[in-house]
């Protein structure tokens, strides 16, 4: 594997997103992590911070079919997937497809809808096709789905279920902006937002000759039982009620197996596991009731197995 080809495709997607999403270069690139490794994204943050921005700057940068989904407590599943309609003229019914039938779909305020809605996403994250009335609909390649919500309003929200968020291959925050880096977005929309200035960059035919790149990149056994004892830990950890099931193990080494291909690396250390640990596997932790009550989260309980547990050495390259 030439881990080039992997390292041009991000360096290129991340430059232009920059261009809308200023100093958040750390977020930018776990979202590509997310997109090299066939992953779903779950962007939680408070509103105004450029979640929607930034998978529309992505889309766009990608040349991909956008579709942004507002959801809303009053919302049906058919609102997601489409609907079978049927025509007087022909007899027969037409499936008319929802706006999941896009390559980048954006989720917004995923936890306003009701579990059923919700629901509705299950097939499509994980099997990348949907099924409306009996009949199978593929989805397209590439397919991406980026849900945002926000952490602070209980109000008329429903707490995503263990199998939602197990889907999710990565939970990022982007935070507030620096200083500097405010004062940046406001000389940038000056004139005219600079979304609308964004040009594709990463052709779909490069952008999937990156993904079946990955492959390539060599995981040492030692780094394998890293991530496995990772993973161990947290259902074994007092503090946590369901810990991170082998999709999250998955989820590890797919997104070791990126990260390390953005670095120019084909191999994986097991510093990109450490690093890659809390956002790629604290959302799927269900912290225990006594937990939550003395304020432990996830991302705490992770970061606490992190620094307990030892570091394997690995090879780089079998002899």
């Amino acid at each position: 594997m030439d881990p080039e080809i992997v390292q041009l495709v991000a360096d290129k997607l991340v430059k232009n997103v920059e261009q809308v999403i200023i100093g958040k270069r750390d977020s930018i690139e776990l979202i590509i992590v997310g997109l090299l490794s066939k992953g779903h994204m779950l962007i939680e943050d408070v509103p105004g911070v450029g979640k929607t921005m930034l998978a529309r700057s992505l889309a766009r940068s990608l040349g991909c079919r956008f579709s942004r989904i507002q959801f809303t407590p009053d919302m049906l599943p058919s609102d997601v997937t489409g609907v079978s309609i049927f025509n007087q003229k022909t007899r027969e019914f037409e499936f008319r497809p929802g706006p999941i039938m896009a390559q980048i779909v954006l989720t917004d305020e995923i936890n306003r809808a009701t579990p059923k809605t919700q629901a509705a996403l299950l097939e499509a994250m994980q099997e990348v096709q949907i099924t409306v009335d009996g009949v199978t609909h593929a989805l397209p390649e590439p397919f991406l789905v980026m849900a945002t919500q926000n952490p602070i309003e209980y109000e008329g929200t429903f707490p995503l279920p263990e199998a939602q968020l197990d889907r999710f291959l990565m939970r990022i925050q982007l935070g507030y902006p620096k200083p500097e880096a405010e004062i940046a977005i406001l000389e940038s929309q000056r004139y005219i937002h600079p979304v609308s200035m964004v040009e594709q960059v990463v052709s779909l035919a490069e952008l999937l000759h990156a993904q079946e790149a990955l492959k390539e990149v060599y995981v040492d056994d030692l780094v394998k039982q890293y991530i496995v004892d990772t993973t161990h830990q947290t259902r074994q950890h007092s503090d946590i009620y369901l810990g991170a099931s082998p999709r999250g193990s998955l989820a590890l080494y797919r997104t070791g197996q990126a990260w390390a291909a953005m670095q120019g690396r084909d191999y994986v250390l097991p510093d990109d596991i450490k690093f890659l640990a809390i956002p790629t596997l604290a959302h799927r932790l269900i912290v225990s009731p006594a937990a939550r009550l003395k304020d432990v989260s996830g991302t705490t309980i992770m970061q606490e197995i992190i620094d307990s547990l030892p570091v394997p050495g690995a090879d780089v390259r079998p002899v």
